[in-house]
């Protein structure tokens, strides 16, 4: 609402005053008022008769008096009023006010009884742009959280180590130099997509959104960040769309929002899985250094080589155990044993014949002298029987005919005895076995 509307109402109260004044004309004097009664009576009229209300206009005659109180006047084309921002409701960078900016004052109309001044009481100043936005901001954001997507529990964790990472955002932005910089310093291993969208003007949150489902249709990357620089809240604005923050929170994939500086908010904090300060913030919430990284994996690794020692050390034990269980209870074990008992078997039994021996010792000479005496007989006995056999034997062996001047007479090739002279024939090779040594002949005739 503008002064000009405010001055309306105010003397449209001041007819129905008049009016009153006109219909009590002949009690004037009796029913007078001072000047102080007539201004708090239009002072209850203005703050009863308007509501608080939100007033844009230029502030020009800025004071700061040493109370902390700030006294402007908020004009526009063509009229103006006078305004007091007391310090109670001073909230936020209010210190940054100055003559000349276009502002939203929030408020209620009042009098300054003391000079008959009315006034606006102002207990909310925004810059005039950002104030509508930051209204449209409060709507969308109320409701898009009562449809519960800024739950946590429908968000996705980030993966501990992505083997690709994506990035929308501008490609000639400070967000992209910032993001490499520092993946390039935490895991420069780790591969980047860029998906290229406008961040900024109408043309940035369609893009925006064709950037994204590019990225979900490629389907090749395990996080993604939406980033850009810091701004303005206009400049920012294509961040606050709603289907923008529908198409994030429908994303598979998981999303880092890193837009604006650290104290800016956008709709795409709130909806994305995980929410980044700034974009150097970002490359450092997605990817773990590559320091502590190799660390870990060193200190994993001795601990596991530790470990796989002593469980070695107690496999070594145990298979020791085993092979002398094992060694005690073999077949070639068992046969040694065995072959010791043996042993000691033969020598106590070699001892206990050895004593028998000794305590039949007597008997035994006997029996052997008794042998002895029998045996030379037998054998006597039996060599004279043997030379008697032998000299018959003698008598009819062909060698002995061969002592008296025979020979016997073979043929050298077949060996076959020859006992007639037809059995031979002329050419033929003989031996003839002589009762010393033997001749080799050849037949020339034969007869008979």
């Amino acid at each position: 609402m503008y002064a000009d509307e405010i001055f309306g109402k105010s003397f449209a109260c001041f007819a129905i005053l008049a009016s009153m004044e006109k219909a009590g004309q002949a009690h004037a004097m009796a029913a007078a008022i001072t000047v102080s009664q007539l201004n708090r009576q239009v002072k209850t009229l203005l703050e009863t008769g308007l509501t608080r209300l939100w007033v844009e206009g230029e502030i020009s005659n800025l004071a700061r008096p040493a109370s902390g109180h700030l006294y402007f006047s908020l004009k526009d084309k063509s009229a103006q009023i006078r305004a007091a921002f007391f310090r109670q409701h001073q909230r936020g960078p209010t210190i940054a006010l100055k003559n000349g900016d276009q502002v939203l004052v929030f408020g209620r109309v009042s009098l300054y009884e003391a000079r008959g001044d009315y006034q606006l009481i102002v207990e909310q100043v925004e810059p005039a742009g950002e104030g509508a936005l930051k209204r449209q901001f409060e709507v969308l954001k109320k409701k898009l959280a009562a449809e519960g997507l800024f739950d946590e529990d429908r968000k996705q964790e980030l993966p501990p180590l992505p083997e690709r990472i994506g990035v929308i955002t501008s490609p000639t932005g400070a967000a992209i130099r910032d993001i490499l910089s520092v993946l390039a310093r935490r895991f420069p291993s780790i591969p980047v997509v860029l998906y290229p969208s406008a961040v900024q003007g109408d043309a940035a949150t369609p893009e925006l959104i064709a950037a994204l489902q590019s990225a979900i249709r490629r389907d090749e990357c395990d996080v993604l960040i939406i980033s850009r620089g810091g701004g303005s809240l206009e400049d920012l604005w294509a961040f606050n769309d709603e289907r923008l923050a529908r198409a994030i929170a429908e994303s598979p994939i998981p999303i880092v929002s890193a837009v604006g500086h650290e104290i800016d908010f956008t709709i795409a904090d709130f909806v994305a899985d995980v929410r980044a300060p700034t974009p150097s913030g970002a490359a450092e919430l997605i990817v773990p250094d590559r320091g502590d990284w190799l660390r870990a994996i060193n200190s994993l690794t001795s601990r596991l080589a530790r470990s796989g020692q002593r469980v070695l050390e107690n496999r070594g034990q145990t298979l020791d155990w085993l092979s002398r269980r094992l060694l005690q209870t073999s077949p070639q074990q068992t046969l040694l044993r065995q072959h010791e008992r043996l042993r000691e078997l033969r020598r106590r039994l070699a001892s206990g014949i050895t004593q028998d021996l000794l305590r039949q010792q007597p008997v035994l000479t006997n029996l052997w002298q008794r042998l002895r005496a029998g045996a030379g007989r037998s054998v006597a006995d039996s060599s004279h029987r043997l030379e008697l056999a032998m000299r018959g034997l003698h008598a009819v062996s062909p060698l002995a005919t061969l002592d008296r001047g025979y020979a016997i007479v073979e043929d050298v090739k077949s060996g076959k005895v020859l006992m007639n002279a037809a059995d031979a024939a002329a050419g033929d090779d003989i031996r003839a076995r002589l009762a010393k040594g033997e001749l080799i002949a050849t037949v020339k005739s034969k007869s008979g």
